[in-house]
This record gives C-alpha cells, sequence and structure tokens, in this order.
C-alpha cells in the first residue's frame, strides 16, 4: 500500500500504453458556481467530499491508445506525423464502454505501484475537483480569461482543430489540456442543476440517455472551459470535439495508517 501524505512528490504511474497517472488525494472542495455569471446548471453550488483516493490521467486518450486497444481511429483528425498525440475524438458514451471493457481485459495482469486496479471514466465531482485543483475561482488561475490561452484550445487560438495533448501549461496539480481541447465523458446522467447535493460518486438518477461532458473543446468560446462549465451529450453522440480522460482506480486501500490525510486543495490560492 501507498502512503499518500508526507511524500516529497505525488505518487504516479506510467501505463503500457505510455499515458501518465497522478494521485488525487481525498479533500473537500465547492462545486458548482452561485455567481451571477454561472449558468443555471451550476447552482446550487455544493460542498463535496471526495473521500477516495484515485488515479487520474495526466492527458486525454490519444488517438494512439484508442487505436492500440480498438484497432481502429475513428478520429476527424488525422493528418500529419504527430496525428497519434492528438486526443482521440468521435467516440460516443457507448464507444468508450467497449473501449474499457478491452482495455481492463488487456491489462489485467498488470499491476502499478504494486497495486491492482481498473479503468473507468471520471466522475462529474472528480472531474471538477481536478479541475479547480485548490482553487475556486472560475478557472483554476482567477476569474478572467487574460491568461486562458497559455492552459488551454478554444475557438479563440486553435486554428480550426485539436491539437497534440500536452501542448498547454498543466494546471496547479499538474493536470494537462482541462480547459479547452475537447470535452471529456463524465460517467454520471445528466440533470439541470445540483439541487440535492452531490457525492464524489457517479450520479445515477438524472437522464438516463443524456451523460455529463466536461472541459470545453477547441471550437467553443473560453466561457466553456471555466472550471465549473458543464453540458451533456446523449449517450450515441459523436463529435471532434469530444472525448476522454482516464481514472486508474485501486482496487485495494491505499492509506498505510490511520492518519488523515492533506487535502491538496487546503490551500485555496485564488
Amino acid at each position: 500500500m501507498i502512503p499518500m501524505s508526507g511524500q516529497a512528490t505525488t505518487p504516479s504511474f506510467t501505463d503500457v500504453y505510455g499515458a501518465t497517472y497522478r494521485l488525487v488525494e481525498p479533500g473537500t472542495f465547492v462545486l458548482g458556481d452561485d455567481r451571477p455569471s454561472g449558468h443555471p446548471s451550476e447552482i446550487p453550488a455544493c460542498t463535496v467530499d471526495i473521500s477516495e483516493p484515485f488515479f487520474f490521467a495526466e492527458r486525454p486518450v490519444t488517438q494512439a491508445q484508442w487505436s492500440d486497444v480498438m484497432g481502429e481511429n475513428p478520429s476527424k483528425f488525422q493528418e500529419g506525423w504527430s496525428a497519434g498525440l492528438r486526443p482521440v475524438e468521435q467516440v460516443s458514451y457507448d464507444d468508450i464502454q467497449l473501449f474499457l471493457e478491452r482495455l481492463n481485459q488487456r491489462d489485467s495482469n498488470h499491476s502499478y505501484l504494486g497495486l491492482v486496479g481498473r479503468w473507468r471514466l471520471p466522475s462529474e465531482t472528480e472531474w471538477e475537483y481536478v479541475a479547480r485543483s485548490g482553487h475556486s475561482g472560475r478557472w483554476w488561475f482567477g476569474d478572467r480569461d487574460v491568461e486562458l490561452d497559455e492552459y488551454g484550445w478554444h475557438a479563440g487560438n486553435s486554428g480550426g482543430s485539436t491539437r497534440e495533448v500536452g501542448l498547454k501549461k498543466p494546471n496547479d496539480w499538474g493536470f494537462f489540456d482541462m480547459n479547452g481541447l475537447v470535452n471529456e465523458w463524465c460517467s454520471d446522467h445528466w440533470l439541470r442543476t445540483y439541487e440535492g447535493g452531490r457525492t464524489q460518486r457517479p450520479y445515477s438518477e438524472g437522464e438516463g440517455t443524456k451523460f455529463v461532458v466536461r472541459g470545453g473543446s477547441w471550437f467553443t468560446e473560453s466561457d466553456s472551459t471555466r472550471s465549473g462549465s458543464r453540458s451533456f451529450a446523449g449517450r450515441h453522440k459523436r463529435s471532434d470535439g469530444l472525448g476522454l480522460r482516464l481514472v486508474w482506480e485501486p482496487l485495494e486501500p491505499l492509506i498505510e495508517d490511520e492518519a488523515q490525510p492533506v487535502s491538496p486543495s487546503s490551500n485555496d490560492q485564488s
């Protein structure tokens, strides 16, 4: 087992496909946005306890990784020598379920950091927790989008297509492309507001054919890349602005003792 606190560096690993995953420790944060500039779907803001640690991919799933697992590449933007490093897109929620099934089958004999786990989509609360990376502003870097070009691809700077993952700066927890590039599927059913609150687990009582997508994309305006911005897509929807990012969930405890881990979000610098 891996102790989560008191380490000089955040535990991480690189999988057999070359993707790196970083440990995200438990903590508490405010989900949503009660500001007048927020969207009705982002209210009421609610406090969420992230009680279980998980490993979150540093970057979205690439075309190369998808092709390796599925034997095909559905993406629109495949031109150029670096296409394999671009995010996979044109994948539906149902496509991803098959991808996860095959990935977990293929990787069942591998352990990482001495642990056995499984791949899955993040819940909406896990996604926003990571996107905020300990900050409470509209974006993790503040309330204005003047710095956005340093961290993400959107309609104002993408040049009309996706780009290779990881070209922009990461957020404060070391995760790339959380603002723009491609919207990312989450495991939650869509519900129009946060009435009733949320937990770390995926919300499963909303509209069963619609699922949450997060992050904004290369063809959306800057407002859609805010940490609290949320949207949805039907489970069969495929789009050149819609991709995914993975969570690796250990199947055994990570904590060696009963000490309460320190949340990386405890020092809000916004």
